[in-house]
């Protein structure tokens, strides 16, 4: 499995990863029930970012040193493409968070303590699934046309279906769970689980994180082979991933109040993944080079939240 990714490397991203959790586990609010304010959310994808620009900086710094100037810039290149794709597909997600706290009438207060487990959940899936994929491509280079046809089907499925809201009343994993388990009506803090009469019941906090968790897996399944579009080195996959990962709960609290006028982005993120799944069939035909791959992705973004703020501005005008 080719990778740049020395023990060195290894050790500092883990230890950064590791060092960030315990600060926001145990600093950010600590385990108290805690409301995230825009400004709290806003600093802290402020600090997230940073980070990640500093790891880019960092890794540019170390390759150029010990591989040379031209595996440095693409290299460097590669994780931040891969780092903007998976943040740009990670917005279809906070609509999907937004929905299922809606759905499950779970107070901002709370919001935080499911989003910290469902953060946790995705960096252990997202670390299998990416290692397990890039063994599959070692073995199996046929998978990435697999991979690049099941990005344009999906992307092509998500631009249809861009207006549609999953039916979560008739949703088949809730309805089992409510025949399996006892569920509470009312919340209990933040407790999961709690007992009424001496009986054992778990809260409407725990259907919530069930779902936020598969909507994670679901993520996953589409975003990680986004990303060996770019790349097929898993350091620069699994780095990538991880960093938008730590930054998805304060982007959600930044754009939970205002994801409304974002109307139009899920188009836009449909015509990304379209795009890369063309990249991906291609790749033995023609091969798209990285830095125009982050210019696309970059353009059709900033095209579709530029638009959904012009659709929200004339509305608010004709209404």
């Amino acid at each position: 499995m080719e990778t740049i990714g020395s023990t060195g490397l290894w050790l500092a991203f883990t230890g950064i990863v590791l060092v960030m959790l315990a600060i926001d586990l145990f600093v950010v609010g600590g385990g108290k029930e805690h409301r995230v304010s825009f400004k709290e959310a806003a600093v802290w994808s402020v600090i997230w970012i940073s980070i990640t620009l500093a790891f880019a900086g960092g890794l540019w710094w170390y390759l150029d040193g010990s591989l040379g100037r031209e595996i440095a810039n693409t290299k460097t290149l590669e994780f931040i493409t891969g780092y903007l794709i998976e943040k740009a597909l990670a917005v279809d997600n906070v609509f999907i968070w937004l929905m299922l706290f809606s759905f499950f009438a779970v107070p901002l207060e709370l919001q935080k303590r499911v989003l910290l487990y469902g953060v946790l959940g995705a960096i252990v899936m997202r670390t299998g699934m990416i290692f397990a994929g890039a063994w599959l491509i070692t073995q199996f280079h046929w998978i990435l046309y697999v991979f690049g046809g099941f990005l344009l089907l999906t992307g092509i499925k998500m631009y249809w279906f861009a207006d549609e809201q999953p039916d979560l009343e008739n949703n088949r994993l809730i309805n089992w769970l409510r025949r399996h388990m006892n569920i509470s009506s009312s919340f209990d803090g933040q407790r999961f689980f709690t007992r009424q009469n001496g009986v054992r019941y778990a809260t409407p906090l725990f259907l919530a994180l069930v779902l936020v968790e598969l909507s994670d897996l679901i993520f996953a399944v589409d975003s990680i082979p986004a990303i060996f579009a770019i790349t097929t080195d898993p350091f620069i996959v699994l780095t990538s991933n991880i960093f938008a990962i730590l930054g998805l709960r304060a982007m959600y609290f930044l754009l939970a109040g205002v994801a409304d006028r974002f109307s139009l982005l899920k188009y836009g993120l449909a015509v990304v993944l379209m795009f890369i799944g063309v990249k991906m069939l291609l790749l033995d035909i023609y091969t798209i080079p990285v830095g125009f791959s982050l210019a696309v992705v970059a353009t059709i973004i900033g095209a579709s939240v530029w638009a959904s703020l012009r659709k929200e501005a004339r509305e608010r005008k004709n209404g």
